[in-house]
């Protein structure tokens, strides 16, 4: 009897870029998203208990400190995944939100000022989705980095009191407005990169 040789079953998940393993890198990426919650109990939900702004502070600091690490974890260990790819930026993007809008109901920023960077977040997420579906690859400038740290100054400087004031106005308010401004013009870069690479209208 003739035998015929298995069917392949072979997918592109087979291919080491698309593996969707639970790395250590994936892991670092978990833990940061996990810790979002834990920081928002300490910013709305703990009040009585002494120095939960510098826990929140430190905790915030912590799990932004983890998005470097995982990055460095996956590049050094030719580990990157479509999970760690998926997980990463949403990781980033949950842990501003989840500052900004516990900011605004604490009164401490308006929320036009949360509306306009977490706006700006999403609008490159989905240009990044249009990107990867054309297989175009949009380069990184150093606004976007610059734009992660003025974010996290900001917030830093909004949880905790006694920064200072300049011309009548806490420092921290300077700081976000700057954060707001850098964020804006670092989406619009990236636009301006994406629109002759996609082909936009107007490129």
């Amino acid at each position: 009897m003739e035998t015929r040789p298995a069917a392949s079953t072979s997918t592109s998940t087979d291919h080491p870029g698309w593996r969707l393993p639970v790395t250590l890198a994936n892991g670092i990426t978990l833990l940061r998203i996990l810790l979002i919650p834990v920081f928002m109990v300490f910013m709305l939900g703990l009040e009585v208990i002494p120095y939960r702004d510098t826990i929140a502070v430190v905790i915030f600091v912590l799990a932004a400190a983890t998005d470097k690490l995982d990055g460095y974890l996956a590049r050094s260990r030719n580990a990157v995944t479509v999970l760690g790819t998926f997980l990463d930026p949403l990781a980033d993007k949950l842990l501003i939100s989840a500052a900004l809008l516990s900011l605004v109901e604490l009164g401490r920023i308006s929320a036009w000022i949360a509306m306009v960077i977490i706006s700006r977040e999403f609008a490159v997420s989905g240009l990044r989705l249009v990107a990867a579906v054309e297989r175009v690859v949009i380069p990184a400038s150093g606004f976007g980095k610059f734009k992660t740290f003025s974010q996290i100054v900001a917030v830093t400087a909004l949880i905790l009191p006694g920064f200072g004031f300049v011309y009548g106005r806490p420092l921290s308010w300077y700081l976000i407005n700057i954060a707001a401004l850098i964020t804006v013009a670092s989406g619009i870069d990236y636009f301006l990169k994406a629109r002759d690479r996609l082909r936009l209208p107007g490129s």
